[in-house]
């Protein structure tokens, strides 16, 4: 295993964990602070960067060292893995004013493992590779929980070479990594893994209600379906919290929105009709009208509560 500016003669273990390559970290959110624990935990020397000052605290309490900056992010690290929120945000945190773009060089690495418009991604990928900086778009899949425990799904498009080189950091908070293909592919396998949840999210919503309008026990048709074949991660996920009315778990609705749009763009682009992620789209929009985007996925019960007149809740 080699890594950018460090030589292929390893003669020991010690000498490789010595030169592991200086990894930059940026966004220590719900997701990036696990990833950035684990990377830490697996020895990797890592600096962080985040505009939440108390995010960047708890990681240089646990041995990180923080970057004043975007600028010494690059200036002192060979990898640098971004765990942003959306699109937008990893175009200004590279290209920005004071962005990562100025101190950008050849030996760079950057890694996106938020989740980027695959579209855009194409774009981020094209722009960086004409300078020389290898890029990989890298999406997890996985909830905080799993960032902490180190085993999230990770999935990787772009070049197989510098997959290979990146793959011990990657594994440090995944359980699971798979090279999906060309650049962009990772980001499209993320979006479209998205959209089998946020479909069953939909139907979990749609279907809660009408089981209670039909006179049906709440609890007993969730535990009908958490225990046979109806079962999935969104319903033994959300269906519990919405028996308790609790909509603040999970991220927030219109975030979710975002995927069902980006595939509904690829899919158009491409003249492919997708009509049951159309269907689940429209229960997405009813919920935003509804001004509920803030709230998780699972207060889309809401919308069929309301047309049938019913409220989904424990009787315990």
């Amino acid at each position: 295993m080699t890594y950018p500016g460090v030589g292929s003669d390893f003669s020991s273990a010690a000498k490789v964990k010595r030169m592991k390559p200086k990894i930059g970290f940026i966004g220590l959110g719900a997701m990036g602070k696990g990833m950035a624990l684990n990377l830490l935990k697996s020895g990797f020397p890592l600096r962080v960067f985040d505009i939440n000052e108390i995010a960047v605290k708890r990681l240089v309490e646990a041995g990180a060292a923080a970057a004043l900056n975007l600028k010494e992010v690059s200036a002192l690290c060979d990898w640098i893995l971004l765990s942003l929120p959306d699109t937008d945000v990893v175009r200004e945190t590279i290209w920005g004013d004071g962005g990562l773009y100025e101190g950008l060089a050849e030996r760079h690495y950057v890694v996106d493992c938020g989740t980027t418009h695959p579209m855009a991604t194409l774009e981020i990928h094209k722009r960086l590779e004409t300078s020389g900086i290898k890029f990989l778009d890298a999406p997890v899949s996985g909830m905080e929980q799993r960032a902490l425990e180190g085993t999230l799904t990770t999935m990787v498009g772009g070049d197989h070479e510098i997959f290979e080189r990146v793959k011990p950091a990657l594994e440090s908070f995944s359980k699971t990594v798979l090279f999906m293909g060309r650049a962009g592919c990772g980001q499209l396998a993320k979006v479209i893994n998205n959209v089998f949840f946020n479909i069953s999210c939909a139907a979990v919503a749609e279907l809660l209600p009408l089981a209670v309008k039909m006179g049906l026990d709440p609890e007993k048709i969730v535990e009908v379906a958490g225990t046979g074949t109806g079962q999935s991660f969104a319903l033994n996920f959300f269906a519990p919290l919405i028996l308790k009315r609790d909509f603040s778990q999970g991220y927030p609705m219109k975030k979710a929105y975002k995927d069902m749009s980006a595939i509904m763009e690829i899919m158009n682009a491409h003249q492919i009709p997708i009509p049951v992620t159309q269907a689940a789209l429209t229960t997405y929009q009813l919920a935003l009208n509804r001004n509920l985007g803030d709230e998780s996925k699972a207060a889309m019960v809401k919308v069929w509560e309301n047309v049938l007149n019913v409220e989904v809740k424990s009787t315990r």
